[in-house]
């Protein structure tokens, strides 16, 4: 019985030819990505700003939708409220929430507090309550951005030691390409920006440099066996190998995040769209960043310099 294709193994498209048209529109998104980012910055979450903090246990499995209600009714400038498990909380299951909470300017940390302990009356045990200050949250911040920097540049040298030093280079600019749109995204669309978001930066770091790698791999693979091949029909070729790949991982990671993304709710919602938005981002830059980037680098052992300059004609 024969499989089942919806694409075929391999394509047959001039991606280098097409390069400037991409140029252009990756463009767009990077200029868009960065005007927002430097006049509108980012919506900081609590994990940013400072706020209350608050763990809640029940003695019965809890209605989240009516306890954000319950606190959304107070008024607050920000509130998160989720599951967490662990200990206690595991009987019975989902018995407990965390209640993230941002006091407005005229608003005591204390205040906060006794106001959602209040709302939520006796049915609650809680069990820890902390105000989190301006000054723990902007080192937050700093670790955050300081982390995301690190992975990137842990990335690059990681790939120029097993590849070569012009692999690293477009490796390392392709991720941040990505990290740095998909950060535009939560300026753009005001977004909340916290923890999570960090964690959904380094997640799409993680899958387009996979992306990547898998492209790279392909080229070098193909530069042994097609030594007097140009390096713009090699890269052609590459990617023109791995895209049915490409196009079927794509496709298998958004099919488990779209659910995320529709069901998920609020404390989701912006995790999901960011990774969802970062795949495809990911994918693109695989091709028309990282790919690309290595016709305008010095040449590959094995490429002459003629072979680069009449792919740049």
């Amino acid at each position: 019985m024969p499989f089942l294709r919806f694409l075929p193994d391999t394509t047959d498209f001039n991606f280098v030819g097409w390069r400037y048209v991409a140029f252009a529109i990756d463009g767009l998104l990077l200029v868009a990505s960065i005007v927002s980012i430097a006049v509108h910055g980012f919506n900081l979450g609590i994990d940013f700003t400072g706020g209350v903090l608050i763990e809640a246990k029940a003695a019965q499995v809890i209605d989240i939708g009516k306890v954000r209600e319950g606190v959304d009714s107070l008024g607050f400038n920000d509130a998160q409220i989720q599951y967490f498990g662990g200990g206690q909380c595991d009987t019975p299951v989902n018995s407990c929430v965390l209640i993230r909470a941002q006091p407005s300017a005229s608003q005591d940390g204390s205040a906060v507090e006794a106001a959602i302990r209040n709302k939520l009356g006796s049915a609650f045990t809680f069990r820890n309550a902390q105000v989190i200050g301006p000054k723990v949250s902007g080192e937050l911040l700093h670790a955050g951005v300081l982390a995301t920097v690190l992975a990137i540049l842990g990335i690059a040298i990681w790939v120029a030691l097993r590849f070569e030093w012009q692999y690293g280079i477009a490796a390392a600019f392709a991720t941040g390409h990505d990290v740095l749109v998909t950060a535009g995204l939560f300026s753009v669309l005001h977004l909340d920006f916290t923890l999570t978001s960090i964690a959904a930066l380094l997640t799409l770091a993680g899958y387009s440099i996979n992306d990547t790698v898998v492209v790279f791999d392909r080229i070098r693979e193909n530069r042994r066996k097609f030594k007097r091949m140009s390096l713009p029909d090699l890269i052609n070729l590459s990617t023109n190998q791995m895209m049915t790949r490409t196009i079927l991982t794509s496709v298998a990671t958004a099919v488990s995040i779209i659910p995320l993304l529709l069901f998920g709710g609020p404390s989701l919602f912006d995790f999901s769209a960011a990774i969802l938005f970062g795949i495809v981002v990911g994918t693109f830059s695989s091709i028309y960043v990282a790919a690309a980037l290595l016709l305008y680098l010095p040449p590959l052992a094995g490429n002459t310099g003629t072979e680069v300059a009449e792919a740049n004609a």
